[in-house]
């Protein structure tokens, strides 16, 4: 039996990308969203732009969390948005997190992040976020 789009578990696909090497965080976050019950898909280390907005189209993700700690985010959160709208897929909400300093966090928000989520952010803040924003994107999208 199909369940429509309101119905089914969110989708999150988490992504490490550029040369960044640390994935601890996300993969806490991975695990943490997998235990509230969204399906994730965690890319792994080292994934271009390109590569996680393919895979967010593929996998029909609702969220792309985006993890930087290599200082990269200014190119790497725009390239991103860049191509969601490219291959019109806006639908999709980008979200992220890592050292992101503050006057960056509010450039990357003008742009169209969704959030960004600091070094010891509490993991239900991040589901939470989720619940919320998730429902009323795919509420936009089928109307």
């Amino acid at each position: 039996m199909a369940t429509d789009n309101k119905e089914r578990p969110i989708r999150v696909l988490v992504a490490k990308a550029g040369l960044d090497g640390h994935d601890r965080g996300a993969k806490i976050v991975a695990a943490s969203l997998r235990d509230s019950g969204m399906e994730v898909i965690y890319t792994g280390l080292r994934q271009t732009p390109e590569m996680i907005v393919h895979a967010a189209i593929q996998e029909d993700a609702d969220a792309i969390g985006l993890s930087s700690l290599s200082g990269a985010h200014m190119t790497l959160f725009p390239r991103v948005l860049e191509l969601l709208k490219q291959h019109h897929a806006e639908g999709i909400l980008l979200f992220g997190g890592g050292v992101i300093p503050e006057k960056d966090v509010q450039e990357l928000l003008k742009l169209g992040v969704g959030r960004l989520f600091g070094p010891g952010t509490d993991t239900r803040e991040i589901a939470k976020y989720l619940n919320q924003e998730v429902p009323k994107r795919r509420a936009k999208q089928e109307a």
